[in-house]
């Protein structure tokens, strides 16, 4: 393992609970959770199907939020091949452990032959369902019948019969043991990943882990035939304890927090899942803001922006568009010491890095491109290539990364299971109506003699009068101030400007005015 130092710093004093992963003193991820259950992922619910779709093979759930949930064809257990075990032919699950396993292992145990949706499910029907994605902008939240339930240092797939242990844990001969100790305790034909945290386990702790996990289905299943649809099931730890549960002993070192109730809510599920670890947890006791002294709200907002410096000079620009994540990189005040292919080199190297930085921290997700400055050698194409692999592998998301195109693009992909922070934290502005573009101020001048003179057939008065934003008002006064002896020389009438403090930009208001 590095030697870098991490942290969680968990900030839960306001009205939102944010929870900052820090690597030397860096922040590197950030979940926030809010009381609008914006972020739901991994809940299990018993929902009702409200539409089937046999052109999209996906179907509408209704699940109790406001936002109709949705699921795909992939994501539906064939029950007609398991409606006759001891499981009821509920869900069957499936996990995307931190090295992105259980999809295989599902994959490997369903039958071939996948039939239609409109053969599997009907409008009407219950269903068992577990949330894969949180609602992301005007998407319902994506779901799943592969139910996986995650504990500290194992993974439970009630209806998948496969062993799955987790890519990080390298040593052979511990992987092994885990397998072996997996199959000799579990009961039927469960299916479990073993977690990184897993890593030196013993029997007692495996053992009480699955009991727990097992307990915990059952209970899920005995809610399900009791509960009336749409209703929430089981409900997946708070963003402060999940981290804890995911990010604690491999990841982080110490945790420090700044709210009482929250340190002994996290203190006590310390004591009861992790107890060795009882003395990494700290209560803040500074006067100064948590997030403040640990020189973090800056870092938060530097998230946020489209153009990002570079050490030497060169800059990207981040641009989050419907469909993907568009990156570009440039030069910028870089003008490099010895000859140019060096210089591009440097400077796409060091964008690399803060690339995989902003991916993991702005959590972006989907399909991202990323636009390098044009190398002419191949073997610098290649540097940058495998230093943005090498890069990404801190990442805990699942990433696929494309070898550079001709043209000098690289395209990638990204899990994406919660919003990304830029959705979590902004909205469209209001002004601009999320366009990120008003029209010059020249063009609404222009607009505006356009306009009066369309007009000026029906003008009967003998003034015109001209509502306009106050900066139009003055440009119009001014540089701009042919327009309106141009329109004054056209009509034969009088042009009066009066400027209105509420006006957006580009609105205006033309108005006749009578004598008298």
């Amino acid at each position: 393992m590095s030697n870098m130092e991490k942290e969680i710093v968990i900030n839960s004093v306001g009205p939102e609970i944010r929870v900052a992963l820090l690597e030397d003193g860096v922040i590197v991820e950030l979940f926030i959770e809010r009381s609008d259950e914006s972020n739901i992922a991994g809940n299990v619910y018993k929902g009702r199907i409200q539409r089937v779709l046999p052109g999209m093979q996906a179907a509408f759930v209704d699940i109790g939020l406001q936002q109709a949930a949705f699921i795909y064809v992939d994501d539906i257990i064939n029950t007609r091949f398991i409606e006759d075990s001891e499981y009821n032919g509920l869900a069957a699950p499936v996990v995307e452990e931190e090295n992105g396993i259980g999809q295989d292992a599902v994959e490997k145990s369903l039958p071939p032959a996948k039939p239609p949706i409109e053969e599997l499910i009907a409008e009407g029907e219950e269903i068992l369902v577990q949330i894969a994605r949180s609602p992301i902008g005007s998407k319902g939240a994506r779901l799943t019948t592969f139910i996986s339930l995650p504990g500290r240092f194992l993974v439970l797939m009630p209806t998948v019969d496969h062993i799955g242990i987790s890519k990080r844990i390298t040593d052979e001969a511990e992987r092994t043991r885990l397998k072996g100790m997996v199959q000799s305790l579990r009961t039927g034909s469960f299916g479990y990943i073993v977690r990184t945290a897993g890593d030196g386990i013993s029997e007692d702790k495996m053992a009480q882990e699955m009991e727990f996990l097992v307990n915990l289905w059952a209970d899920i299943q005995h809610k399900y035939q009791t509960n009336a649809s749409p209703a929430r099931l089981h409900e997946e730890l708070t963003v402060t304890l999940r981290s804890v549960r995911d990010l604690l002993t491999h990841d982080a070192d110490r945790v420090t927090i700044d709210s009482p109730s929250v340190y002994n809510s996290v203190y006590s599920f310390i004591e009861k899942f992790m107890p060795r670890l009882k003395g990494v947890v700290s209560l803040y006791a500074g006067q100064e803001p948590i997030f403040d002294a640990y020189n973090l709200e800056g870092d938060i907002a530097r998230a946020l922006k489209k153009k990002v410096w570079l050490k030497c000079g060169g800059y990207i620009i981040i641009e989050m568009t419907e469909a993907l994540v568009a990156i570009d990189v440039n030069t910028g005040r870089y003008v490099g010491k010895h000859n140019f292919e060096e210089t591009v080199l440097k400077t796409n190297l060091e964008a690399v890095k803060e690339i995989a930085y902003q991916i993991r921290l702005r959590n972006l997700g989907g399909i991202i491109i990323i636009d390098f400055i044009d190398m002419e050698r191949k073997s610098n194409q290649e540097k940058v290539f495998n230093s943005l692999r090498d890069a990404l592998k801190k990442d805990k998301a699942k990433t696929n990364v494309l070898p550079m195109s001709d043209m000098g693009l690289i395209q990638m992909t990204r899990k994406r299971s919660v919003q990304s922070l830029n959705r979590m934290l902004c909205e469209p502005c209001f002004y601009c109506d999320g366009e990120g573009i008003l029209l010059s101020r020249q063009s609404i001048c222009n607009n505006i003699y356009r306009e009066v003179i369309r007009l000026s057939q029906d003008i009967a008065g003998d003034r015109i009068s001209l509502r306009v934003h106050p900066e139009i008002a003055d440009l119009l006064l001014g540089e701009a101030n042919n327009i309106i002896n141009l329109l004054e020389k056209k009509l034969q009438r009088q042009v009066v400007i009066y400027p209105m403090d509420t006006f957006h930009l580009e609105e205006y208001n033309i108005i006749e005015i009578h004598k008298g």
